[in-house]
């Protein structure tokens, strides 16, 4: 079975929009930025890369699995972060939030390891029985981030997960996300922050103009929206 993603002559086309056209790429990367203007597509491709959206034309695989055929086993390997963590939080407290994602197979025991091992390593511990949605923005992202981390899986997509937050937020979920273990995709508007990974793909109107280290490729997209 190959490994990574690939995306291979990828199209979307979204109602009479193509959203995304000729896509093709390997991401292999321990930590990859995803940059572009508001309406690029950058938002579709991080999307593609767990089947949140399908590709109209070509094929997106995570390590062999085809996204279009096998969706749940891809989500498994790719877990996502979204930029509102209320549209992740989906349980009434913060320890059951977290233990929402994890498979009902597991023993209650191995499940409540698991979940209060994750709280500590975040630092929201001591709110494991607290109303999740009465946490603070930054306590969201937190929960929504650990929420996904609890699963254990081989790639993090985070589409621009600061940008809700306040800078000192901003700087410790950004911080929490380069340092992860598992390979990132880190969609975002702060360059400061994409500056941090180790490639970045520049996406406009529905292309990947650029695709380099952070330096030449963050320089592509200043001149492009100068």
């Amino acid at each position: 079975m190959s490994s990574g993603i690939v995306l291979d002559d990828v199209h979307v086309r979204l109602g009479d929009r193509d959203v995304l056209r000729g896509v093709d790429l390997r991401l292999t990367e321990h930590r990859i930025g995803l940059v572009g203007a508001n309406g690029s597509g950058k938002s579709t491709l991080a999307r593609l890369l767990n089947g949140l959206v399908l590709p109209t034309r070509g094929r997106v695989s995570v390590d062999g699995l085809d996204t279009a055929r096998s969706g749940p086993a891809v989500r498994r390997r790719v877990g996502f972060v979204f930029t509102d963590p209320d549209a992740q939080i989906l349980m009434p407290t913060v320890a059951e939030d977290v233990e929402y994602s994890l498979p009902r197979t597991l023993p209650r025991a191995e499940r409540a390891r698991r979940v209060a091992e994750a709280l500590t390593t975040v630092g929201l511990a001591e709110h494991a029985e607290h109303p999740a949605h009465l946490l603070s923005g930054g306590q969201k992202q937190l929960l929504a981030l650990t929420s996904v981390l609890v699963t254990e899986p081989r790639v993090v997509v985070a589409d621009e997960p600061t940008t809700l937050l306040d800078l000192r937020n901003t700087r410790e979920i950004a911080a929490r996300l380069l340092a992860l273990p598992q390979q990132l995709v880190l969609v975002s508007h702060d360059l400061d922050v994409v500056a941090g990974t180790d490639r970045v793909l520049v996406v406009d109107e529905g292309r990947v103009v650029a695709d380099d280290e952070p330096g030449p490729a963050l320089d592509h997209y200043r001149r492009l929206m100068s």
